[in-house]
């Protein structure tokens, strides 16, 4: 049964939000100021018809969009949508003395790697994504988001898909565009049998994949899978953490470079495969800390072999449960972080307590920003500047890299 609903505002996630007398009503796929109709469940209701549009609902870019789980805001006018992405930053940090500045936009087409949802049905192999808050899968023919190499592939990736699957449950398939072609990284598809194993190799080598690894263990690679960061190359390892775009990880790098760019010795914490590390070691020496033992062998080995950089050293360490001291991070003058979701309050109090002069917090959770940042201005750093990015074209999620400042302490 629908009921007539007044949309009020957007919420954290994209939703509409509709107040009723029991409390906040989130409708997915509307728009603030929108009449509509949906079938309520809860807290939450179903889009059934909009009967009166927002000036500012546009014509979506996929023909997937509302069932495909994978966008939330492909309706909303570009220039609104930008402005209340960049609102979400200017939220989470209410109250901090200085400016946002504008978001820095994501184009369609640019996404170089995504993770996809894969289960065998009783009308073939479904390859796509999850319907919005549902473990049901659609299967997708396009995705503007995603880079054409990915779209363009998607045929071959649920063949192979559907060679390789060993289970009757929902399984992940992660695909990275690199410069060696798509890396293929699957999750839970069960235990291949030794035949399986053979034509799924035979498979990859014939389309031309760069590489096909199932829970970490490589399958087969035809071809390092390589990515460049700067001017080094580095064959990253199954699964790698990149950045969802390449030109958001450019600009970033430029901004947090910018800000770096008179720091003898730096240190990357939360260092992945050296997105940041690599290029900062043009100029600077780079002490590197990851908790990953694979993608610091990558960042290794693309420093290795690469020419015209600095000094770059490498620590494996779990910084969540032993974060660098204030005392071994003042041997450095320069220090950018860039961690999970759940950001780095343990870390950002030892940080606090140092006197690093120039620090760079780089997030995509910007809750978890602005506890970082707090810690670190009652620890007396100063906020420079703060700009959000925008590498998850029509989802909820947002970069942000903040800068501050210390006057450093006479030794």
């Amino acid at each position: 049964m629908s009921t007539r609903f007044t949309i009020k505002k957007l919420g954290a996630q994209g939703d509409g939000i509709a107040e009723t007398e029991s409390g906040d009503l989130f409708i997915p796929f509307t728009l603030p100021g929108e009449t509509v109709t949906a079938a309520r469940e809860r807290d939450r209701a179903a889009l059934m018809a909009v009967l009166e549009a927002s000036p500012l609902r546009i014509e979506p870019a996929c023909r997937h969009f509302t069932e495909c789980g994978g966008c939330a805001l492909q309706h909303f006018e570009a220039e609104a949508y930008r402005q209340w992405k960049r609102e979400k930053v200017v939220h989470a940090l209410k109250g901090f003395d200085c400016e946002i500045d504008a978001l820095i936009a994501c184009a369609p087409h640019t996404r170089r790697r995504v993770v996809l949802a894969a289960r065998r049905s009783d009308t073939g192999m479904l390859l796509g994504f999850n319907r919005h808050l549902s473990p049901e899968i659609i299967s997708i023919s396009e995705c503007p988001i995603s880079l054409p190499e990915i779209v363009a592939a998607l045929d071959r990736l649920r063949a192979l898909a559907d060679l390789i699957c060993a289970t009757t449950k929902s399984f992940r398939m992660a695909v990275t565009v690199t410069g060696s072609g798509l890396d293929v990284a699957v999750h839970e598809s069960g235990k291949l049998g030794e035949h399986q194993r053979r034509i799924a190799s035979n498979f990859v080598l014939a389309q031309g994949f760069a590489r096909l690894s199932i829970d970490d263990e490589i399958v087969i690679e035809p071809r390092k899978p390589v990515v460049m960061f700067g001017s080094v190359a580095v064959a990253v390892p199954p699964g790698a953490f990149l950045q969802a775009t390449e030109a958001a990880e450019q600009t970033m790098a430029e901004i947090v470079a910018g800000h770096l760019k008179r720091a003898k010795k730096v240190a990357d914490l939360f260092a992945g495969c050296g997105s940041f590390a690599l290029r900062l070691a043009a100029k600077s020496e780079v002490h590197a800390v990851e908790g990953d033992a694979a993608a610091l062998s990558a960042l290794d080995k693309g420093s290795r072999f690469a020419t015209g950089l600095k000094r770059v050293t490498g620590e494996r360490r779990d910084l969540f449960r032993r974060p660098l001291t204030f005392k071994e991070l003042n041997a450095f003058d320069g220090l950018v972080f860039d961690p999970p979701r759940a950001g780095a309050e343990d870390q950002s109090k030892q940080i606090a307590r140092s006197d690093v002069p120039f620090v760079a917090a780089v997030s995509c959770n910007p809750v978890t920003l602005a506890r970082d940042l707090r810690i670190l201005i009652d620890g007396g750093y100063t906020l420079k500047s703060v700009t959000p990015i925008d590498q998850f074209l029509w989802s909820p999620h947002v970069e942000a890299v903040a800068l501050l400042e210390k006057p450093r302490k006479r030794r």
